[in-house]
């Protein structure tokens, strides 16, 4: 391995994209190739970027020796197969959240990382959101004082990958695209201590013709020092994206908001050409972001990543606390179907989270 850190992409959707745009501001790594089954996406999106090679073939761009590192921006039900490939190719891996479609699968993926001795790590941007970040420092030096109450919301009007509307192929709804990173998010706040019981309420309030998952839940976890963790996530919310959280202590009180706190406050006639994610309409008052991807932390996420792989350092965010968001979810969906507070550690053999809340 050299100076740099050769990296291949595999999707060219909306995540890819976000992927494409934090890579290229982190010094140390170089975007090789990108590897998409539509040829045209693969072709159009390596000009948009300028990355020099294109695949429409998984192993073929797992072939390149010069990749050290692939990022995986694809389908969920995607997220093993490839995973397992690329560990024998003896590429580190980048996974999207959610970590795959169940627990058995994250068990694999998990193993054959390391028996090929690459590093699995777990794309959660929160913990490494600027603001998020800061507030995380604000508990560690005490000045919240012992932490009692955890909040975290992210609401907007629906996914914009369209295989998350398929159960089939996302394994859920809302809780599957969003919660998961609610769930991370927590245990990092709280020190990664152990969840004993999750609690949900979940529903198809909005979107009843386009899915069988849930676009509205909220998420009651505990943990085992004490704190009482709660997450609220939405793909019924018009207007934006929103993205906030709290911290109660028993010494203070924190609040941050990762976009409009940050926004530039705009009221137009005509509409603005870009606000923010999922804006939609922007006549008359809207929120307009600058530096979108730098207020949700991609850059500073992917400058880790491809540190840990240069330098062999553990990653802050791995396998096991993806499998352990997981869990979480498979749990959360438990409670949504039975009514009842469920206790960790919870195991299921169920192939997709959804069905154990809708038969």
């Amino acid at each position: 391995m050299g100076d740099r850190i050769g990296v291949g992409l595999i999707g060219s959707q909306f995540i890819s994209t976000i992927h494409a745009e934090a890579l290229q501001s982190v010094p140390d790594a170089d975007i090789l190739a990108v590897m998409s089954p539509t040829g045209g996406h693969a072709r159009d999106f390596a000009a948009r970027y300028h990355i020099p090679h294109h695949f429409t073939a998984l192993d073929d761009m797992l072939a390149m020796d010069d990749i050290d590192m692939v990022v995986v921006g694809a389908p969920n039900y995607l997220h093993c197969d490839i995973t397992l490939k690329a560990a024998q190719a003896g590429k580190h891996v980048v996974i999207e959240k959610p970590l795959c479609m169940n627990l058995g699968e994250a068990d694999r993926m998990i193993a054959a990382c390391k028996r090929a001795k690459v590093k699995l790590m777990y794309a959660e941007e929160l913990c490494f959101t600027p603001k998020y970040v800061r507030l995380k420092g604000l508990l560690d030096e005490g000045a919240l004082g012992k932490p009692v109450l955890l909040k975290q919301s992210e609401k907007h009007d629906g996914p914009h990958a369209e295989h998350f509307w398929d159960v089939q192929r996302s394994g859920g709804g809302v809780t599957m695209d969003m919660g998961c990173h609610a769930i991370e998010f927590f245990r990092w706040l709280n020190g990664r201590n152990p969840i004993t019981s999750v609690y949900a309420q979940m529903s198809t309030s909005v979107h009843t013709a386009r899915t069988k998952g849930d676009d509205n839940a909220i998420i009651i976890l505990e943990f085992a020092n004490g704190v009482i963790a709660v997450a609220e996530e939405s793909w019924t919310k018009l207007g934006g994206m929103e993205d906030r959280a709290e911290i109660h202590g028993s010494e203070g009180v924190a609040y941050a908001d990762v976009l409009q706190g940050n926004s530039i406050q705009t009221y137009s006639t005509r509409g603005v050409g870009y606000a923010v994610e999922k804006a939609g309409i922007t006549k008359g008052w809207s929120f307009t972001m600058y530096e979108e991807i730098w207020n949700y932390g991609f850059p500073r996420e992917f400058e880790h990543f491809v540190d840990c792989v240069k330098h062999d350092k553990p990653p802050l965010v791995t396998g096991e606390d993806g499998r352990a968001v997981l869990e979480v979810i498979f749990a959360a969906y438990e409670s949504a179907g039975t009514g009842r507070k469920v206790p960790l550690p919870f195991t299921t053999d169920v192939d997709k989270p959804y069905k154990l809340w809708k038969q």
